[in-house]
Order: C-alpha cells, then structure tokens, then sequence
C-alpha cells in the first residue's frame, strides 16, 4: 500500500471520529485515561513494569504489519498476542496479585482527585500521637546501641495472619517495652512487632519477605520482610539495622534508608496525624523528640 494511500486512510479515520465524537465519548476516555495512570504507577516498580516497553513494540509492531499487509509478520503477532497475554499471567502473577490488593484496599476518598482523608477524633489522635513518641524514643536507642527492630504499623489493610504467626501482647505504646521486645537472646527479638490501633498489639510476628530483586545485597532479611508486607498492604514499617544502626521507614513497596529518628518522626507524623496549627502544637508538647 503506497504512503499517501496510507496517509489518506489515516485522515478519513480521524475526520470520521470527529464528526462523530459525543460527550460520552469524552467521559469515556477520561475514564480509561485515570486507570491507565493509575494502572503505570502501580506497574513502573514491579518486574511486570519492565515488559511494558516490550508489550507497546509489539503493538505498534502489529499495526505496521496490519496497514503494511505484511501477512506472515501480522499473523505472526497475532499468536503472540493470542497465547502471550496467557503466558503472562502465569510468569508475573505475584505482581497481578499485588496490584490487586492495592485496589481493593484503595477507597474513592484516598484518591488525589477527591481531596485527603478525613481527621481521626481527638482521642485517637493523641493516641497516636503517643505511640509516634514511643517508636521513636525507642528507635533512637536501640539505633544507638546497634540492636535491630522490625516495626510494623497496621493501617487499612488488616494484618490478622501476620499477627497469627505471633504472641498478641495488646499493650499501651511504651518505648521501654519496644526495647525489651527487641532486646538480644529475648523470646520475641526476631520477629516483628505489629502495632495496631496505637496499640503494642503482637510481637515475633513472621512477615513475607519481598520477590523485588533490585534491593541491595547491603540489606538484610529484617529490610525485605519489610518490603515485603509493604508490597502486600498498607502498613508503615520501620526497620532499626542491627548491623550500622541505621533507621529506615517502609511504605508501598519502597524503602527510605537512613532517615534518622528526625525523619522518622517527621515521616509518622505525615501519615498518621493530620498537619494543622492544632496538630503542630500538640505535637511540640507531646512529642519529646530525641537528641541523641
């Protein structure tokens, strides 16, 4: 087929899809466009993000193969689009799973386009703002004296296996209780300790450790497993290394490394408390953030 065939076929197409063109035509693609954002930011993390590049050539390789009339090429990509889709739904089906799950515990009120989440009552504020207090206190020595901890904060997402595998305390937040939990040779030290409405609720908790194999061989199992529960719910996760004493905060499958008990309380306040001028004085008053 000659270009300026092409060319001509390409126009009567648009000029066509114009003339015809209904507002729910354009509530149809602002639809589509907003899950396929959301559908790449979901992907661009996982090893399934890495084959998109792969799967748009192979698209645009079949539409050339298709106006071009090249039959053996165009039949060709049929039957990899036909059995590939099969086939990708067995090798990356962690990561279809994990997508999954994202979405069903994303409400319409979490997302950007609807503003953010209402303010917790102002018991459970301050509650939490104890609790902040008590992670971080405790990071700050445990970090000093090079023990490591692995804290899971519980949020949306239940957690209940993951607290199953362990020994429910349910206790007030207490920074000396923390530091007990993960001091050496004790019952508990080696799993995680689960925290759910501001509660110390489970501790020698077992978590899934990530497939993600671009973490560093620099980390440990204490920073997978928390990448890991991460990857699988909506849980904030801190991790004190054992080995240099660095603090780092899990969240949505990504690890912020030594961020510093500063950072770390900076970042917990971020999630968990709303920041107004009410909340910032409350949290100058009762938030003894450590020097050390």
């Amino acid at each position: 087929m000659p270009v300026q065939d092409i060319w001509i076929t390409l126009r009567e197409m648009v000029t066509g899809a114009v003339s015809t063109f209904r507002v729910q035509d354009a509530v149809d693609i602002a639809i589509m466009a907003f899950l396929v954002y959301h559908l790449i930011n979901l992907l661009k993390e996982t090893r399934a993000g890495q084959l998109i590049k792969g799967v748009f050539g192979i698209l645009i390789l079949y539409f050339f193969a298709y106006v071009l009339e090249l039959y053996t090429l165009r039949t060709a990509m049929e039957m990899v689009i036909r059995y590939g889709a099969l086939v990708l739904l067995v090798l990356f089906q962690p990561e279809l799973r994990k997508i999954l799950e994202q979405v069903g515990r994303t409400s319409i009120s979490n997302l950007s386009v609807f503003g953010s989440n209402m303010s917790t009552s102002e018991y459970e504020r301050k509650q939490m703002i104890k609790t902040i207090n008590a992670i971080c206190d405790s990071c700050a020595i445990l970090s000093k004296e090079r023990i490591g901890a692995l804290i899971v904060m519980e949020r949306e997402t239940k957690i209940g296996d993951i607290i199953s595998t362990g020994t429910v305390i349910d206790s007030q937040p207490s920074a000396d209780l923390i530091k007990n939990v993960f001091f050496p040779n004790s019952p508990l030290h080696d799993g995680a300790l689960v925290i759910r409405n501001s509660r110390l609720y489970a501790a020698g908790c077992f978590l899934p450790l990530s497939d993600n194999y671009e973490i560093s061989r620099a980390l440990g199992t204490r920073h997978r497993a928390a990448l890991g529960i991460s990857e699988v719910s909506d849980a904030i996760v801190v991790v004190v290394s054992e080995e240099t004493g660095a603090v780092t905060m899990a969240k949505n499958g990504k690890l912020e490394i030594d961020i510093g008990v500063n950072g770390l309380s900076a970042a917990l306040f971020r999630e968990f408390v709303a920041e107004d001028k009410e909340n910032a004085a409350e949290k100058k008053k009762l938030f003894r953030r450590s020097k050390r």
